[in-house]
């Protein structure tokens, strides 16, 4: 498991020239894809999952350290009742078929998000995975499963709530540390890198909190089509970035120009 604050300690001129620790990717077009195709929804779903191998291997390749993937947001619960199980049927298929993949690969699993809704079948699935993949040390893929930024930062406050409400926190003592302590994945860095197919330009309420100083890399291609070339142009893209983090140029590359 990878410890440590986020960003504690980095040089944001190192971070620039380097890859990304955590990448996270909203995983858009695969109902486009198979439209096109003439085929059913579902079937581009299931051609994503392919890709999601892809990029789980990359990462693994590269020496990520986190891969969150965007599989089913908060919203997505209100599409067409046949799709919305289509869905957690693959979400089923895939946690049985690919667990012993990722052991092999030593990467650990983790689910995110509000799993009360899920049926308690796909709830004892969804342990059962975590606790085989649990003691693997490469990276950490995170899949956000009825996820929401909102929902997320909601949580952490009602957390914090009931703690003043206890008596054991004091409102001027809530911090944004605090409340990132009480976020999904408090353990594990922010995003540096996030990705979005399809074509759109948006967060889609992922990862609103932790993605504040990510950088963005959008591209039209849809997910099934987002291959091994893709996903290296998109870390070009980040290995060329200056991260400011709120500083100016000169500050992070050490320039001493004239003021």
């Amino acid at each position: 498991m990878i410890k440590g604050v986020k960003g504690e300690g980095e040089n944001p001129v190192s971070t620039a020239s380097r890859k990304p620790r955590h990448i996270a990717i909203i995983m858009d077009g695969n109902g486009r894809w198979a439209k096109q195709r003439h085929l059913p929804r579902h079937a581009g779903h299931k051609a994503g999952v392919k890709t999601v191998r892809t990029c789980v291997e990359q990462c693994v390749n590269h020496g990520i350290e986190v891969l969150t993937l965007f599989a089913f947001s908060s919203e997505n619960w209100k599409r067409p009742e046949k799709e919305v199980g289509l869905l957690m049927g693959l979400f089923v298929a895939a946690l049985k078929m690919e667990v012993k993949r990722l052991k092999r690969n030593n990467v650990q699993l983790r689910i995110i998000g509000d799993r009360s809704a899920f049926s308690n079948k796909l709830q004892k699935l969804i342990v059962s995975a975590e606790a085989a993949t649990a003691g693997n040390t490469g990276l950490v893929l995170q899949i956000a499963a009825s996820y929401g930024g909102r929902w997320d930062i909601t949580e952490a406050a009602r957390k914090l709530a009931e703690r003043v409400k206890q008596g054991d926190l004091l409102p001027e003592k809530v911090t944004e540390e605090l409340i990132s302590s009480e976020l999904s994945f408090a353990d594990l860095p922010d995003p540096d890198l996030f990705i979005r197919t399809g074509g759109e330009q948006r967060l889609s309420n992922f990862l609103l909190w932790q993605s504040a100083y990510a950088e963005l890399y959008f591209t039209d291609l849809l997910w099934p089509e987002f291959r091994v070339d893709e996903f290296l142009q998109a870390l070009g893209s980040f290995s060329c970035r200056l991260r400011r983090f709120g500083k100016t140029s000169e500050q992070v590359t050490g320039e001493n120009p004239e003021i």
